[in-house]
């Protein structure tokens, strides 16, 4: 089951992939890591997913990793007495706490923080965008705003507000109770909707409390405002391109995209990539020209994942638009200018450690020797995650005692994980490097080279302080 390409697949999984026979089919076309979305997923459905996922990883004999994605809060208007109300451009329209039902001149804002929060020339969006108004007085009980882009809105549609400083956390009562499910489940990765500021994943980081490692959702531009904050407590990245479509002009979404993917590799942390990737899929098995190009985009950035969401969850070809997926990326990694092209984005940590000397000096080693692999001993996946942060061309095999840790890398770039017991020393840490290497794939040839990462004295993490230069017949 090793991969003949770096970036790593995320497949939502949904009405279209309840069966594990869809599911390990998701798994064998090309999805590394599976994302359970709690927005339309309740507690015994997360249970019964996980369980399915970790049966085909035992089937597989490959770690699998499992993304939980929170709901986080949503913000919508209230109810209108004839169901919806139609708003022309330029009228006056009002948002309030009054409980009565709307019409063409108010509606209630169910959310009196945000009544509070909302300043003049602020821009409110309902229904994703399709009706715009900013505000043209603002008191703590009521907002009255025009209507820049007239449109009919509904009962309880969404409410976004891209100005607005929101004075709540992005943690619900709700999302609680899922993250507390998620890890009694054994999940590995929590993904957070909805982060404005560093503190929204400090919140989550201390209820996990290292039971599984924390993804921020930008998809605010409050966040982008804080991005080297966030990215700095954050595990991971996710470019969440449809809210923050909505809240930004569409025209910037590329340009941010490339700037979260540089400043998070440039910290090491991973970056997905995720929203309407391949969004014809859902009713068609071929993609159109610019989604291929979309993906291409996203592997040639570097991303460490690349995000399918209703294609496999809901759409009719949900294994076709994997195995798409993965064809694309595997194509581009071949091509003759992506290697300039990530070579190019390379950069320094900032306050580099020995262990980011040695990562670098591995990537650089590796480049001159042209090993098969770069073999890291890695106790909580730091040592695999520095090294794939300097996208280096060799695969690199992760070998770690905890089952935790392999799935976790899952999503990381260029990582093929494996559980393993750990090195009792050096003739043992090299010879069974050699033999998973030759195992899975990597060579198989007695003089083929692997370069083998590791800090000693064995079982400490973070003490990545040797590099091994090994040939494959050293396992035998």
């Amino acid at each position: 089951m090793r991969r003949l390409r770096r970036v790593k697949i995320i497949a939502t999984l949904g009405p279209a992939s309840v069966d594990k026979a869809v599911v390990a089919g998701l798994a064998m076309a090309g999805a590394d890591v599976f994302r359970i979305n709690m927005s339309h997923t309740d507690h015994p459905g997360l249970g019964n997913y996980v369980r399915m996922i970790r049966e085909i990883e035992e089937d597989l004999g490959r770690a699998i990793g499992v993304l939980v994605d929170l709901q986080g809060p949503k913000l919508r208007i209230g109810a209108f007495a004839e169901g919806s109300a139609h708003l022309r451009k330029g009228d006056v329209f009002q948002f309030d706490s009054d409980p009565a039902p709307g019409d063409a001149k108010r509606v209630r804002l169910p959310h009196p923080e945000i009544l509070a929060a909302l300043k003049v020339d602020d821009t409110i969006l309902i229904d994703d965008g399709k009706v715009r108004l900013h505000v043209v007085e603002a008191t703590p009980e009521w907002s009255r705003a025009v209507v820049d882009v007239a449109g009919r809105i509904s009962n309880r549609k969404g409410v976004s507000l891209p100005d607005t400083e929101i004075p709540i956390t992005s943690m619900t009562e709700k999302d609680r109770a899922d993250l507390e499910a998620a890890l009694k489940e054994g999940v590995d990765w929590v993904a957070i909707s909805f982060v404005q500021r560093r503190e929204d994943v400090l919140e989550v980081k201390a209820l996990t409390q290292g039971r599984a490692l924390v993804m921020a959702k930008i998809e605010k531009p409050q966040a982008i405002a804080r991005l080297d904050d966030v990215i700095e407590v954050s595990d991971a990245l996710m470019v969440a391109r449809g809210d923050l479509g909505v809240e930004l002009p569409l025209e910037k979404v590329p340009g941010l995209q490339k700037r979260i993917n540089r400043a998070a590799r440039r910290l090491g942390k991973p970056v997905v990539v995720a929203t309407q990737m391949l969004e014809s899929m859902i009713l068609s098995p071929v993609p159109t020209r610019a989604e291929v190009s979309d993906v291409a985009t996203a592997v040639f950035e570097g991303a460490d994942a690349v995000m399918l969401s209703a294609e496999s969850a809901a759409g009719q070809y949900p294994q076709d638009a994997v195995a798409t997926m993965s064809r694309i990326a595997e194509e581009v990694e071949t091509d003759i200018v992506y290697r300039g092209i990530i070579n190019a984005q390379r950069g320094e940590a900032p306050n580099p450690t020995p262990a980011d000397a040695i990562a670098a000096a591995a990537r650089d080693v590796a480049q001159t020797l042209g090993v098969k692999a770069i073999c890291a001993w890695t106790d909580s996946g730091s040592t695999a995650l520095r090294i794939a942060r300097e996208r280096p061309a060799s695969p690199i095999l992760a070998l770690s005692p905890k089952r935790d840790t392999a799935r976790r890398l899952a999503l990381v770039w260029g990582v093929h994980a494996l559980q393993t017991r750990d090195a009792s020393g050096v003739e043992d840490m090299v010879q069974r490097a050699c033999a998973h290497a030759r195992a899975e794939g990597f060579g198989d040839d007695n003089d083929d080279r692997i370069a083998i990462v590791a800090g000693m004295p064995f079982g400490s993490p973070g003490a990545t302080n040797m590099i091994r230069i090994a040939l494959l017949g050293e396992g035998n």
